[in-house]
């Protein structure tokens, strides 16, 4: 299709391209009718621009767009060329006090809490980082997009209000002065023009809903048939549904429908297909059909090419306008002028009315384009943000009518704005007084909740889907109501008090539709069938508490309004409850001669409602006219006298009883909806405006009434009358026998009406009840919490309530009652309660529940029992009373308070009651106590007479101390049999002899202890092998063909090794075979069953270790020492010299090359054969027809076979196949890797070579060397004397091997291993008395010479100026002769000669690392101890690591003694094309000594991540910015995770970019940070991943995974540190493996498609 268009669509380029935007500006200017010449311009060219094809081009349309339709625009705008017009405007125009940038999504905003006066007002990075927020307490969040930064903004800020950038702009404001004054006449006329056509056609091509033909100005002449079908996003349908369905409708591949459903997604509408109108109409069917099952169908359209052009061109224009009025705030100040004009249809016409009310008609992209455009035009412009704000009010009913009915989110709704305005105090002012804004939300909320009951309470439906998602758009008013609300004003003008008091009226409207809302009949006999729907209900209490909170400091700053208030909150309440005798027949009650007239009611028979907003709102209006004092300034302006007690607090102490009742076990039947709603009451969610409000009643209720009176209808609601009215109920209660139940029950409610009196009466800490201040209050929720158990920040936090900014206010208080703890290495900083404050301690404290309670009781008691104290808990000193409330202290000595309590002491002293309980007695005794104190207090001086001591419990504190002397711990040394003080070497002929040590060891899997013997049944080891790119130093490397390639050859970049650990758990290995297949069959059994991931992959062959589950894929068998087995014969003759030995080693290498060829070579008769093996001289004592017997068990010979094919499989990522002559590579390199890795971890630790090694990883090292030692013996002889022979050759050149790597790419550790475990095949042919142990030391010795040369060659010797610290010694004076000999066979390509110490100390420092990995080798291949001189960590040993290695301290000496044949050794080294290559700089090497491998650095501060990662787009999807970016801390990249645009296939599976991510880089494991969540991620394979707490930690010592919190991090060293060890470790497998195993929710994760 495209091909055909091309041709054409280039030349249309080439006529448009001709036109002059010059000309058209001209003929513009004299035009008389401009609108219509501009209309016609544009419905010639943009259909000719815009979608030309199924697909758009947007580079091109872009460039055309600009050429013909923006070009004249902007000349006519400056009337000269734009070029130089807009730079004059930019001169002349003030820059602007505001900042205005509109926030990306995920971009880091930031607010501050002590200076921002909600916390709405937000900074982008570089304001903040310049303003003096930056070192107050402030709180970073990343951005949702579409709001802007608040910098400039004077009414956000309490302080501080501009960074340094945007002070520099306020010097010259004067009065608001027009900005229009700095253009010229004609400039503004031709603006105004433009800007009036321009915007009229954008608006009016936007909200245009035909779909064939356009408005009549705008039509073409001649029309083509071309249509798309354009799919539109909504909220509904997922992703998978789209794209399957579009794959269906438009038949293409899952890629292009990805690609699709992407675009919908971000832009809101796609064309899915282009051509005729019949094709597109089909499509859209097929669409239709497919997605209406469930749910309405996807919203398609078919549009005419031409419609869609113009409206694609609306949308630039749109930007463009953004644009242009940037150059100047008079150009803004036009535009604002022009939207905001009416239009000639009166009412709503203007442009920004016509777009608001088409908003839900828009498509997403389309939104957000002129929400953009009025954040950047009306809202920087503070005349017209005033005049947008009240048009926005007034529309404010229907668009928050379109908005119900829209499915967008929304963030993309204009109803979103409302944010900009309501929160900025003058302008929410101004929208009360004058637009009555307040009332419009909460009768527009009012509307939408339409159900109600038959007394006109709120009725919530069962919750369906679609109620849930209209109910959450309802909450978003709830949220405007609070933005309104949010900033208190200072001084009231009449008007503002009239309006807030009729808005006060619809919000009591709105409370009094939920008072008594969702009543509750207690079900007796059967449980309830249906749990009736509470959580509408609650979640809108939950979203009203702030609401009614603030409603109520509005009403506290003004004496008259509070008045106002409180009356008509009284009278509402009234109405509730008017005629709350109706029905209820009065009883009435007596106890020791009071008696009370009340009314018959049973909570547990009667319905009964947990919701009762008006009542408490009441309560919290009593308590400010406490506390402001109006209630004693102006009592005769307040309706106290006609308050009625008794009906003020009935509903709330119903409220409180059926707590009570739920506690006692007598609502079991109503299910857990009832026990849910009893929870949240309590909750710190809730409880501010709920529970604590019911106690402010009764405590009113009380001080307004008879305290006898209030406790006999107390009792009677409780349903306890009966028992306390009848003398002796106690014994008539026992003697009939009773149910035990109804006794429990009993009892429990004694218990919860006791408490309830404790807390009317201890309860003093809100400001107006007591005389207290809010700092109090605080303090003694902290004190509390605290008194649990020591808590970290975030705990304490969320144990607060908070207010509507979000804060606690425990910041202020809680240095002054705390100690901070800082966390270690894991866990949380924790704050302690300092020990002062224990005795503000109350074991009633109203905020407890049950658990806490119990848990603060025994932890205050251990305190006290540790610091020697008695453990008595008694009631803390309380402070006193507001006068209003003082005489609720009198229900503690009313008669029938007294009655209640003797009652209750009566009946625990008779020996028969058990119808009484030790908590009853310990609250009676509470409350004595709280008596005693308010006692104590009234009476000033206290005498001798008037102390009264309670001791009713013996004080017992028996303290014994158990002086247990505990045996003295003795330590058992393990003696290693140690030989006499002579050196100890490791290899060559001098090695020291250990006597053998016998190794017992024990199964774990059968407990049976066994003998480690060459031919007794093996034993192995749990291993995991796994290929590693933690030492490379070219992670660009790949291997391309794993069939093909050679790995003989290490390179020094060790690119990628093979790294193998243990967990040093021991078996059989026929108990772990049978362990292994039952793990397979139960895999087996499983993938019948369920799919569910396990945490291992039974088939690669991993398991977990069965005793501490370690992730494990293979088993290393335990072996002896393997060289003793086979260096059993004698060495006979004086061992031969270096140079003798490589000319013997030589000549059998070539006597092997020879009868290679000859068995290559078929040949008839065998006496050929034989006359040809005489003519080959071969070596003295050679045979090479000897074979020799493996010596080990068959056992051990399979082990051998199984972890060595296990090693080839992984390290290569093959098929496993024995018999491959790379399965001995792979393990030497195995071998060679591990120890490297080992050696550089202590290295970089400073810990010395041979000391303490855990355990784990000395068994590793030994069992992995010692395999791989005797591994040869189960490979082909041939094989390896063939891998011999190719080493050897790489340093002693022989003609038949051609290929081979020069010195510079070998790595010579590897070499080593590869040489020395070759070693044997060759040497068990050779009887002529050489030891293996000599071989060993020349290898040795030969390989250090070629390492010695390889530091030379590549050490970077600049003088750092430092002169020579010591006259030359021999070592500085031997190496300065061997440079100069390489020096002249390189040609003189090795730079000038350097000083001899430079060049030792490169040599010195170039070797240690591999003298130290050699000495770990041969330490645990021969099993000689090592010397104590290494064993600790201080100097750099290398003089006693010479004399382990038998190595000569000055090394140079190698190269003297054998001076005939290094001589030759050096030329062939040096002569090697490579090397000439990289002298002469044609190439790089590595150099020595390697660096360590580090993860990045990371910055210290986290917002700066987050702001490189907003700034990060995905590298696939042009531009757009990724949602889940995440930083690989291996090597820096980022990368665009979790998203359908960044998949690649790799292995045939579709995976996301971490996970192709780390098999480039980590081949197979990574280490990632998520930058928006603040986690770690670690992944290994594509089924495997956990998340992992992340390196930075606030001022709390706290991590904060998800940004929850916000507070600043930063980022610690040790935690990163503990990663990296990790890392170096090859721990991040295993670590994956033990999350997976404990928290089974992450083996569900789909890890590959992040």
């Amino acid at each position: 299709m495209a091909s055909e268009l091309e041709p054409e669509v280039q030349a249309i380029d080439r006529s448009l391209l001709e036109c002059s935007a010059e000309e058209t500006a001209g003929k513009w200017l004299q035009a008389t009718d401009l609108t219509r010449e501009v209309y016609q311009h544009l419905a010639h060219y943009v259909p000719k621009i815009y979608c030309r094809g199924p697909n758009p081009f947007p580079q091109k349309e872009d460039m055309l767009a600009q050429h013909l339709l923006l070009g004249p625009m902007e000349w006519y705008l400056c009337g000269e060329d734009p070029a130089f017009g807009f730079p004059k405007l930019e001169q002349a125009n003030k820059p602007s006090h505001l900042c205005g940038r509109v926030f990306k999504v995920g971009e880091p905003t930031y607010s501050c809490r002590d200076c921002a006066v909600d916390p709405t007002c937000v900074l982008c990075m570089e304001c903040f980082l310049g303003s003096i927020h930056r070192d107050h307490r402030y709180r970073m969040t990343t951005s949702g997009g579409g709001g802007f930064c608040d910098c400039g903004d004077t009414e956000a800020w309490k302080e501080g209000p501009y960074c340094q950038k945007h002070e520099l702009n306020t010097s010259e404001i004067e009065e608001e002065e027009d900005p229009l004054v700095h253009l010229s006449e004609d400039v503004i006329a031709r603006t105004y023009n433009i800007f009036a056509i321009m915007f009229r056609y954008a608006v009016e091509i936007l909200t245009w809903e035909k779909e064939s033909e356009l408005p009549a100005d705008l039509e073409m002449v001649e029309k083509s048939d071309t249509y798309y079908c354009m799919l539109f996003n909504d909220e509904v349908h997922t992703y998978e549904q789209v794209i399957y369905t579009l794959q269906k409708a438009v038949n293409c591949t899952q890629k292009e429908a990805i690609g699709f459903a992407t675009t919908v997604d971000r832009d809101g509408r796609r064309s899915v297909r282009y051509g005729d109108f019949q094709h597109c109409e089909q499509a859209k069917s097929v669409i239709v059909r497919n997605t209406s099952r469930q749910t309405k169908p996807l919203k398609v359209q078919v549009m005419h090419s031409s419609i869609v052009a113009h409206q694609n061109f609306g949308l630039k224009l749109l930007s463009w306008l953004g644009s242009i009025i940037g150059y100047s705030d008079g150009l803004r100040r036009i535009l604002c002028q022009v939207g905001l004009q009416e239009g000639p249809d009166g009412e709503n016409s203007s442009l920004v009315d016509r777009l608001m009310l088409n908003d839900s008609k828009l498509w997403k992209g389309a939104r957000s384009v002129y929400h953009q455009l009025f954040m950047s035009s009306l809202l920087m412009d503070l005349k017209y943000k005033k005049l947008f704000a009240v048009r926005f009010a007034k529309n404010y009913q229907q668009l928050q009518r379109d908005f119900m009915e829209d499915d967008h989110e929304r963030a993309v709704s204009v109803t979103a704005l409302s944010v900009q305005f309501f929160t900025a105090p003058t302008l929410a002012r101004m929208l009360i007084t004058e637009e009555n804004l307040m009332t419009i939300i909460i009768k527009t909320f009012m509307d939408h909740l339409r159900h109600r009951d038959a007394q006109g309470r709120f009725q919530f439906e069962r919750y369906t889907a679609l109620q849930a998602f209209k109910f959450r758009r309802v909450q978003s008013l709830i949220l405007d109501l609070k933005y309104v609300l949010i900033s208190k004003p200072t001084e009231w003008s009449d008007d503002l008090r009239q309006k807030f008091l009729e808005g006060f009226d619809a919000f009591l409207e709105l409370l009094k539709c939920m008072q008594g809302m969702d009543p509750i009949t207690r079900q007796v006999g059967q449980h309830i069938e249906m749990e009736p729907e509470w959580e509408a209900a609650f979640t809108l209490q939950m979203k009203l508490t702030h609401v009614i909170s603030m409603m109520q400091d509005w009403c506290a700053l003004d004496e008259k309004v509070l008045i106002e208030a409180y009356k008509k909150c009284l009278a509402v309440l009234m109405q509730c409850h008017g005629g709350f005798t109706d029905g209820e027949q009065p009883i009435t009650l007596s106890i020791c001669g009071h008696s009370v007239e009340t009314i018959r009611y049973c909570v547990s028979q009667e319905k009964v409602s947990i919701h009762l907003p008006v009542s408490r709102l009441l309560a919290g209006l009593h308590v400010l006219l406490s506390k402001s004092e109006v209630a004693y300034k102006f009592p005769e302006l307040l309706p106290l006298s006609e308050l009625s007690p008794p009906m003020l607090i009935e509903h709330p102490l119903r409220c409180l009883v059926l707590c009570a009742q739920v506690h006692a076990g007598m609502w079991r039947r109503n299910g857990f909806s009832l026990v849910n709603q009893i929870y949240y009451y309590h909750n710190v969610k809730c409880r501010r405006e709920m529970f604590d409000k019911d106690i402010v009643m009764l405590q009113t209720g009380v001080s307004m009434m008879d305290p006898n009176h209030f406790l006999m209808i107390m009792l009677s609601r409780f349903e306890l009358y009966q028992i306390f009215s009848t003398p002796d109920y106690g014994k008539r209660f026992s003697s009939e026998i009773t149910h035990k139940d109804v006794v429990q029950q009993n009892n429990t409610l004694i218990e919860e009406m006791l408490y309830l009196i404790i807390m009317l009466v201890g309860e003093r800490f809100s400001p107006g009840v007591g005389q207290v201040n809010a700092t109090d209050e605080i303090k003694r929720e902290i004190i509390h919490q605290l008194s649990i158990k020591p808590m970290a920040h975030s705990e304490l936090v969320k144990s607060l309530p908070e207010d509507e900014n979000k804060e606690t206010g425990m910041e202020s208080v809680i240095e002054a009652v705390a100690h901070f703890k800082k966390p270690g290495l894991t866990g949380r900083g924790m704050y302690e309660l300092k020990p002062e404050c224990a005795k503000e301690f109350n074991l009633y404290f109203y905020h407890f529940s049950r658990a806490e309670q119990s848990k603060a009781e025994e932890a205050q008691r251990k305190l006290k029992r540790q610091n020697r104290e008695d453990t008595a808990l008694p009631p803390p000193v309380l402070p006193p009373f507001c006068p209003l409330f003082a005489s609720l202290v009198n229900i503690l000595q009313s008669d029938v308070m007294l009655c209640i309590m003797r009652t209750i002491l009566q009946w625990a002293v008779e020996h028969n009651g058990y119808a009484w309980s030790e908590s009853m007695l310990q609250r009676v005794l509470h409350l004595i106590g709280m008596a005693l104190q308010e006692e104590k207090q009234h009476l000033d001086s206290v005498t001798e007479e008037h102390v009264v001591t309670f001791t009713f419990t013996q004080k017992i504190s028996r303290k014994w101390e158990e002086d247990r002397k505990l045996p003295f711990p003795t330590e058992d040394y393990v003696v290693s049999p140690m030989v006499s003080d002579t050196t100890l070497t490791a290899l060559g002929p001098a090695q020291t002899q250990v006597p053998e040590q016998r190794q017992f060891v024990t199964c774990i899997l059968c407990q049976e202890e066994q003998e480690v013997k060459v031919e007794s049944k093996a034993m192995v080891l749990a291993a995991f092998v796994q290929r590693s790119t933690v030492l490379s130093k070219n992670r660009s490397k790949f291997i391309q063909d794993p069939e093909k390639y050679d790995p003989l050859f290490m390179h020094p970049d060790l690119s990628c090794g093979t790294h193998t650990g243990s967990c040093g758990h021991i078996m059989h290995a026929h108990c772990w075979q049978r362990y292994f297949d039952s793990v397979q069959a139960k895999e087996q059994r499983r993938q019948q069953r369920l799919r569910l991931h396990t945490s291992y992959d039974v088939e690669n062959g991993e398991f977990l270790c069965p005793l501490c589950e370690c992730l494990s894929n293979t088993v290393i068998p335990l072996l002896l020492p393997p060289r003793n087995i086979f260096n059993s014969r004698l060495n006979i003759s004086d061992q031969p010299k270096l140079t003798q030995w490589i000319r013997t080693i030589s000549q059998q290498i070539k006597a092997l090359q020879v009868l290679r060829k000859e068995e290559s070579t078929p040949n008839t008769a065998s006496s050929k054969n034989s006359e040809n093996l005489d003519e080959l001289q071969l070596p003295e004592g050679f045979r090479p027809d000897f074979h020799p017997k493996n010596p080990y068990s068959e056992s051990i010979k399979e082990m051998l076979t199984t972890f060595g094919t296990a090693t080839y499989k992984v390290g290569l990522k093959v098929h496993p196949n024995e018999e491959d002559p790379r399965v001995p590579i792979m393990c030497w390199g195995s071998c060679a890797y591990t120890i490297q890795s080992i050696e550089r971890i202590l290295s970089d630790e400073d810990k010395p070579l041979f000391g303490p090694l855990p355990c784990r990883l000395d068994d590793c090292l030994r069992s992995l060397t010692r395999f791989a030692a005797a591994h040869w013996t189960v490979a082909s002889l041939s094989v390896v004397q063939r891998h011999f022979c190719k080493l050897f050759a790489s340093l002693v050149p022989d003609d038949s091997h051609g290929d081979l790597p020069c010195i510079l790419d070998i790595d010579m550790f590897h070499l080593l291993v590869g040489l020395v475990l070759a070693f044997p095949a060759l040497q068990c042919q050779d009887f002529s008395g050489i030891g293996l142990g000599t071989g060993d030391l020349h290898i040795f010795h030969l390989v250090t010479m070629a390492h010695i040369v390889q530091i030379l060659l590549t050490s970077c010797t600049e003088e750092n100026g430092m002169e020579q610290e010591n006259p030359a010694g021999e070592e500085e004076s031997a190496v300065l002769a061997l440079y100069k000999t390489l020096h002249q066979r390189t040609g003189s390509a090795l730079r000038e000669t350097p000083s001899g110490w430079h060049l030792w100390r490169n040599v010195r420092n170039g070797i240690m690392p591999f003298l130290k990995c050699s000495a770990l080798f041969f330490h645990y291949l021969n099993g000689v101890p090592s010397p104590p001189e290494i064993q600790v960590s201080g100097t750099s040993h290398f003089e006693h690591l010479c004399n382990y290695l038998s190595l000569p301290n000055n090394l140079i000496c190698l190269f003297q003694e054998n001076n005939e044949i290094t001589k030759l050794l050096i030329e062939s080294w040096c002569h090697h094309i490579e090397v000439k290559r990289y002298l002469e700089g044609e190439r790089d090497a590595i150099s020595y000594p390697r660096e360590s491998n580090k993860l990045i650095d990371l910055p210290e501060d986290y917002s700066s991540l987050i702001n490189q990662a907003s700034n990060f787009s995905c590298p696939k999807s042009g531009g757009d910015k990724s949602r889940a970016p995440t930083l690989c801390l291996v090597c820096g990249t980022l990368l665009c995770s979790q998203s359908y645009c960044c998949q690649t296939e790799l292995e045939g599976e579709d995976v996301g970019a971490c996970t192709a991510h780390t098999y480039s880089c980590g081949s197979g494991v990574g280490i990632f940070l998520r930058v928006r969540e603040c986690q770690v991620l670690f992944l290994a394979g594509k089924t495997k991943g956990c998340f992992y707490s992340p390196p930075y930690l606030d001022d709390y010592g706290e991590t904060d995974q998800g940004l929850r919190r916000g507070n600043p991090l930063h980022l610690c060293k040790e935690r990163f540190k503990k990663i990296q060890k990790l890392w170096h470790q090859h721990s991040i497998t295993e670590e994956i493996g033990h999350a997976q195993e404990a928290n089974q929710t992450l083996v569900g994760i789909d890890w590959q498609h992040l």
